[in-house]
Formats: C-alpha cells, sequence, structure tokens
C-alpha cells in the first residue's frame, strides 16, 4: 500500500485515478479546492479529503502538513490540477489570463513538488506525476497529424510545455525519485466539455494510474500516454 495525494480530485482524471488507486488498495488523499465538493468525492470514493488550492502557499502547506501529521510519508504526488481556456481570438489574450493559467499550472506544480519534498524522502520510493498534455508537446503541435495541432491553445500549450521542462529538471535534481510527465488525451470531462467529444475517463486514466504506480525499475524523465512515450 502507498500513500498517495492527487491534487484536483473531486472530479475528471483526478477522481477517476482516486477511484482506482483506492480500488487498488492505495491510502489515498484526494486534495481538492472546494471543500464541499471535495469531502463529498472524498467519501464516495473511500478517499481522505485535504483542502488543497494549488494556487496559495498557506493552503499547500497546511495541506502538506495535514498528510505528514495523520500518515507520516508520501510515496506519491499526482500534479493533476490545472485549468484552461478554449482557443479564443488571439487579439482577445490578455497578461492576466497568462498569470491565471501559469499560477495553477505551472507555479502550482512548483508549490506542491516543494512542499511534498520532505514527506517524499521519507518514502522507499518516492514517485511524482505531473499530468500534461499533447498541447505541450512540440512534436504533437507541429506534426499536421495529431489533434493537438489543429488548434491555437496560446497560454495552455505553453504552460503544459513548461511542465515538461520541470518533469526532466526534476528528474534530474531528484536521482532517487521517479519523475515523469503524463498526457491523458482528449478526455470527456467538464475541463474539456466546451470543445465535445473525448475519451472516456476510465480509459485515458490508465498512464496516471501506470506512471503513479511504477515500481523500482520504472523510468524517470519521460513523457508518457496510454500508447508509450510521446515526443517532447
Amino acid at each position: 500500500m502507498r500513500t498517495v495525494l492527487i491534487t484536483g480530485a473531486n472530479k475528471g482524471l483526478g477522481h477517476e485515478t482516486a477511484r482506482r488507486l483506492v480500488e487498488s488498495g492505495h491510502d489515498v488523499w484526494a486534495g481538492a479546492r472546494s471543500e464541499e465538493r471535495g469531502r463529498a468525492a472524498a467519501a464516495a470514493l473511500g478517499a481522505r479529503f485535504v483542502p488543497l488550492d494549488v494556487t496559495d502557499d498557506a493552503s499547500v502547506a497546511a495541506a502538506l502538513r495535514t498528510v505528514e501529521e495523520r500518515s507520516g510519508a508520501l510515496d506519491v504526488l499526482v500534479n493533476n490540477a490545472g485549468i484552461g481556456r478554449a482557443p479564443l481570438d488571439v487579439d482577445a489574450l490578455t497578461g492576466g489570463d497568462a498569470l491565471r493559467e501559469f499560477d495553477t499550472n505551472v507555479v502550482g506544480v512548483v508549490r506542491v513538488t516543494q512542499a511534498a519534498l520532505p514527506l517524499l524522502r521519507k518514502s522507499p520510493h518516492p514517485v511524482v506525476v505531473n499530468v500534461s498534455s499533447a498541447l505541450g508537446s512540440f512534436g504533437a503541435v507541429t506534426d499536421p497529424d495529431h489533434h493537438a495541432s489543429r488548434a491555437p491553445f496560446i497560454v495552455y500549450g505553453a504552460t503544459k510545455a513548461a511542465v515538461s521542462m520541470l518533469t526532466v529538471q526534476y528528474a534530474k535534481a531528484l536521482p532517487g525519485f521517479k519523475v515523469n510527465a503524463v498526457e491523458p488525451g482528449f478526455t470527456a470531462t467538464d475541463f474539456t466539455r466546451a470543445f465535445g467529444g473525448g475519451g472516456p475517463v476510465e480509459e485515458n486514466v490508465e498512464v496516471i494510474v501506470r506512471m503513479a504506480t511504477l515500481g523500482e525499475d520504472g523510468p524517470s524523465g519521460t513523457f508518457q500516454q496510454n500508447g508509450g512515450p510521446l515526443a517532447w
């Protein structure tokens, strides 16, 4: 059994990841900004709820204190929380839009990972999974045959490219850890409802679960999708 913390776990990919890991017998902390929705989701899943807003230093610190006090250590961190906007007229984009997305999607990964390091170091096999997107893959967005090349997600794509670099750099800085980025694919969740379509969350979450439960011989510093490695 591993102790797992998942950010943005009250719905979508985070919720399904929590469900799968609880079902497998792991001790799962479901982090969410909304206490009402987070508690309800955790209760339904059989997980433990912790209030966690990845844009707030105090909230992140308090969440990790709670995990430490009640679990003593942390084996797996899944940085899943994220925000994004549909493609929009480039002239409508503002600096404030960019700051909000980078604060959640990129700085949020740093905030939570840094706060979690002391607990992760207590684990014999620490794992960090950063939920990314093909929209942040230079290979995918420049391939005319790839769906990620078909719409200009200007800021969201840039945030996920930054998550990729964070993943590579953390993997180098933390040689005793397994740090990987994952691309679940276009998934039918509340997050993507405005775009229509998307694969079932029950299937697309497989790559997150697989990388969260890596063995000691698993890779680090990679970008994975359900079919295998994805080009950066």
